[in-house]
C-alpha cells in the first residue's frame, strides 16, 4: 500500500472551473449526430423535435455544459446553407471525411440549437475557413444572431424562426494543419486574421473568438500563431491531443490491451499536462496579460475501432482504462483552470471517447459517463490549494503518479474533492489536513477491472456507488483508494 500526505487549504481559492472544461463534441461522423442524437420526428425512438429523449436526459442529468458542432473536419467542408430551409429542398453531399456515407444536412443550423435548448447547454459552433468564403463564415453569424432587418436575419424568419439565437463560442476554422486545408501556421495566421474582421458583434451577442491552435506539441505553430493574432480579437487558441497508446496505423484494441499497454495509455494521457505548460509558457511570450485563453476541444483516448463497424465510424467500446484516463485529464484541467477556458472531450456519444453509446432503441453510459457525473460538482466552483506529496511508482517501465486530485470550494462551501488511483495493484492511503470548518465527508467511487466496460445486455456493470472508505477526524480527512478507481469526496 502506497501513502500519501497532503494539504487542502480551501482559503486558498486560485481561479474558477468553467463549466465549460467538462464540455462535448459533435460532429457529423459515424453513428454520433443521426441515431445517437438525433433520429427525426416519424422515429419510433421516443423523441421530442427529433432529438431522443433518452439522450438528451441523460446527458442533462451528467449537466453537459457546451457542446461543440459540425466537427472537426466536418466543419472545414460544411456549408451552413445547405443544413437550412425545408428538408426536401436541402442538399446531400458525399462526406469525404468519415466514411464516405450520405449526408442529407437533415441535422443543421435550426436543429443543433433546438438540441442545446433542450440540453440547456451553451453552443459552440465551429465556422468553415478550409472551404467556404468569408462570406458564408459572415453571413452564418448574421443569420444566427442578427436582431433587426437583413437578408440573413429575414431568411432566418422565413425559415420559421424570428427572433435570433444566442451564440457565444466560435470557432474560426478547425484542425487548419491538417484537414482544415494543411496550412503553414504563418497563412491560417493571416487567414484568421481576415476572416475574424467580419465575424461580428450584433446586439448584445459578443461572440467569444477561438483560434485553430496548435496539434499536440507543436510549439512552433502555437508561437508563430500567437505572433499574428495577439491583437486580433482572438479569445482563445484550441489545442488537441488525443491519448494514442500505439501509434497512429496502429492505436491498439479498447478492450483487450496488456497491463504494459495500459501505463502506456496512461503514460500518453498525463503528456498533456507539460505540454499545456510549455504552450502556456508560448502563449506568454505574447500575451504577459494572458488575455487568449487555451480550449482543449478535442481530447480523449483513440483506439482501433470495434470489429466488423465501418472504419471511419471510429466506433470503440468504453472501459475503465478509459475512465481513469478522464479522471487523469479532468483534474490537469481543473489544475490550469486559470488558462483553461473551456475543454470538449471527443466525442458525446458513438465516436471515439464517448460519454453514451446506443444501438437502435437502446443506450448505455460509459465508463467515462459516470466520471463526467461524478466530476460536476467542480462546475463553476473555485479552485483551492490542494498539495499532495506524490511519489511516482515503476510501472512496467513507465513513471506513474500514485495519484491524481483537485479540489474546489462551490457557491454553498461545500468543497469537492476528486481523487484517482491509476495503480491496478496497489491501494493508496490518503491523510490530508483540510484547513478548514469542515465535519462531514460522503463519497461515491468508481471501480471494476481495468478491461471492464458497459454492454447493452448489461450495462450497469461499471457504475459508481456510495463510498464510506473516507472518514474526516478533526481536521484530517483520511481513507483509501482501491487500485484503478476513481473517487469523489464532498466534504461540509
Amino acid at each position: 500500500m502506497k501513502k500519501v500526505k497532503g494539504t487542502i487549504n480551501p482559503k486558498r481559492e486560485i481561479s474558477k472551473i468553467n463549466k465549460e472544461i467538462y464540455g462535448h463534441f459533435s460532429e457529423h461522423l459515424g453513428r454520433c449526430i443521426y441515431g445517437g442524437i438525433f433520429v427525426g420526428e416519424d422515429s419510433e425512438i421516443p423523441n421530442t423535435k427529433g432529438m431522443r429523449n433518452d439522450v438528451v436526459a441523460a446527458l442533462k442529468e451528467m449537466q453537459i455544459p457546451v457542446l461543440r458542432w459540425p466537427g472537426g473536419c466536418f466543419a472545414d467542408e460544411y456549408h451552413w446553407k445547405d443544413g437550412i430551409g425545408p428538408l426536401a429542398d436541402r442538399k446531400r453531399m458525399i462526406n469525404t471525411h468519415w466514411g464516405g456515407v450520405l449526408e442529407d444536412n437533415s441535422f443543421g443550423t435550426h436543429e443543433f440549437f433546438e438540441l442545446c435548448d433542450q440540453l440547456g447547454c451553451e453552443p459552440y459552433i465551429n465556422g468553415n475557413l478550409g472551404s467556404g468564403s468569408v462570406r458564408e463564415m459572415s453571413e452564418w453569424i448574421e443569420y444566427m444572431t442578427f436582431d433587426g432587418e437583413s437578408p440573413m436575419s429575414k431568411l432566418r424568419e422565413a425559415n420559421g424562426r424570428k427572433e435570433p439565437w444566442k451564440l457565444k463560442y466560435f470557432g474560426v476554422g478547425n484542425e487548419n494543419w491538417g484537414c482544415g486545408g494543411n496550412m503553414t501556421p504563418e497563412y491560417y495566421g493571416n487567414e484568421y486574421r481576415r476572416y475574424q474582421t467580419y465575424c461580428r458583434n450584433y446586439g448584445d451577442n459578443k461572440l467569444y473568438k477561438i483560434a485553430c491552435g496548435p496539434n499536440g506539441d507543436d510549439y512552433d505553430w502555437t508561437d508563430k500563431l500567437m505572433n499574428l493574432i495577439k491583437d486580433q480579437q482572438a479569445d482563445a487558441i484550441s489545442l488537441h491531443y488525443y491519448t494514442v497508446t500505439h501509434d497512429w496505423d496502429h492505436k491498439g484494441s479498447a478492450t483487450e490491451f496488456t497491463e504494459e499497454e495500459y501505463y502506456e495509455t496512461i503514460s500518453k494521457t498525463l503528456y498533456i499536462e507539460p505540454m499545456i505548460e510549455r504552450h502556456l509558457a508560448v502563449m506568454d511570450k505574447h500575451d504577459p496579460e494572458h488575455k487568449v485563453k487555451l480550449v482543449v476541444d478535442e481530447w480523449g483516448t483513440w483506439h482501433d475501432v470495434e470489429e466488423g463497424t465501418n472504419p471511419g465510424f471510429l466506433y470503440q467500446q468504453n472501459t475503465m482504462r478509459d475512465a481513469i484516463v478522464a479522471a487523469l485529464n479532468l483534474n490537469i484541467f481543473n489544475r490550469h483552470s486559470d488558462r483553461i477556458s473551456m475543454a470538449n472531450i471527443a466525442q458525446v456519444v458513438n465516436v471515439l471517447q464517448a460519454v453514451i453509446l446506443t444501438e437502435g432503441a437502446k443506450i448505455l453510459k460509459t465508463p467515462t459517463y459516470h466520471v463526467f457525473e461524478m466530476f460536476k460538482g467542480h462546475q463553476e466552483a473555485k479552485l483551492v490549494d490542494c498539495y499532495f506529496d506524490v511519489e511516482k511508482k515503476e510501472c512496467k517501465g513507465k513513471e506513474i503518479p500514485v495519484i491524481s486530485s483537485s479540489a474546489s470550494v462551490n457557491d454553498k462551501g461545500e468543497m469537492t474533492i476528486t481523487l484517482a488511483n491509476p495503480l491496478l495493484t496497489e491501494d493508496v492511503e490518503v491523510n490530508a489536513d483540510i484547513l478548514g470548518d469542515y465535519c462531514d465527508v460522503t463519497g461515491k467511487i468508481l471501480i471494476a477491472d481495468v478491461g471492464a466496460y458497459n454492454t447493452f445486455e448489461n450495462p450497469d456493470k461499471v457504475a459508481p456507488k456510495e463510498y464510506d472508505g473516507f472518514k474526516l477526524e478533526y481536521g484530517t480527512l483520511s481513507g483509501n483508494i482501491p487500485p484503478c478507481s476513481v473517487v469523489t469526496l464532498v466534504l461540509n
